[in-house]
């Protein structure tokens, strides 16, 4: 008779080597397309780790800042690509995939947006970052407000690109269908991406594991301590992200301000020369 106890031991044992297997893969330093390559980075805290790329400075940039992106809730760095080559003209970009996200490896137990914050916060402290510009997209924008309102010597602007959770849509259900009607009027090439991740790289379960986080997280209880100049941006095409709410995003803010643009949720993707050049123009201010 087989014992249970044994079974979910050696359960263990297996799903730790899996991880140590997935991690060593996504941590061995890579070049990518000549540019770009991925650092080993680790979080100091039991079983959460995550990878970075960096797209070094051009050298007409030598002088210029640090970007931190942050991605949304599902899929990855990649959203950000065209931005980060637009951003990558003026300072160094570092894309993070987050804790289970991308090419970063499954968390052994469930990662909130405060952890996802300090994954953040350690990777700036660890690449010594000085006043780096962080930008957050969509769920990435409750880790870099999170993380600017507890750490905020960290941080020397923040941006906000289509903000969550507008209160109207803090429901599964509702987060769901909205992000089903942003799909149809995004590009083809930004679902592609974004079925990708959802179902090859975070995984569906993952996803859905990480959704009461992003529900249930109320930005504006934070954005009051936030004390850095913000930047926020929404797309007047956004399903998700209303203007008005990024609006008020923006006045709740000590020091905030918003910009309109054109397009939908990923308006990083989709017009990434007018996003790179709000956020340098506001880098440089």
């Amino acid at each position: 008779m087989v014992d249970g106890d044994d079974v979910a031991r050696a359960a263990r044992r297996i799903r730790r080597r899996i991880h140590k297997a997935m991690d060593e893969a996504a941590f061995r330093p890579k070049t990518v397309r000549g540019a770009t390559y991925y650092r080993s980075l680790r979080v100091p805290s039991e079983d959460v780790s995550f990878v970075a790329r960096r797209f070094p400075r051009r050298t007409e940039a030598l002088d210029g800042p640090d970007f931190v992106l942050v991605h949304g809730i599902g899929v990855s760095s990649r959203s950000y690509g065209p931005t980060a080559a637009e951003l990558s003209k003026h300072g160094t970009v570092h894309l993070i995939d987050l804790p289970g996200y991308g090419n970063s490896p499954r968390p052994g137990h469930d990662v909130d947006i405060a952890e996802h914050a300090a994954a953040v916060g350690w990777f700036i402290r660890e690449a010594r970052l000085t006043d780096p510009v962080v930008v957050g997209h969509s769920m990435g924008t409750q880790v870099v407000a999170q993380l600017a309102a507890t750490e905020p010597g960290l941080i020397g602007k923040l941006v906000l690109i289509a903000p969550v959770v507008w209160p109207d849509a803090r429901s599964f259900w509702r987060a769901v269908r909205l992000l089903a009607v942003d799909g149809l009027r995004e590009p083809p090439i930004v679902t592609v991406l974004a079925m990708n991740d959802y179902l090859f790289r975070a995984g569906v379960p993952y996803m859905i594991e990480q959704m009461p986080h992003l529900i249930g997280n109320r930005m504006e209880d934070v954005l009051g301590d936030v004390t850095v100049p913000t930047l926020v941006i929404g797309g007047d095409a956004d399903p998700i992200v209303p203007l008005e709410w990024a609006q008020e995003v923006a006045d709740t803010v000590q020091h905030g301000r918003f910009v309109s643009v054109d397009g939908a949720h990923v308006a990083m993707f989709t017009d990434a020369r007018r996003i790179a050049t709000l956020i340098t123009d506001f880098a440089n201010e």
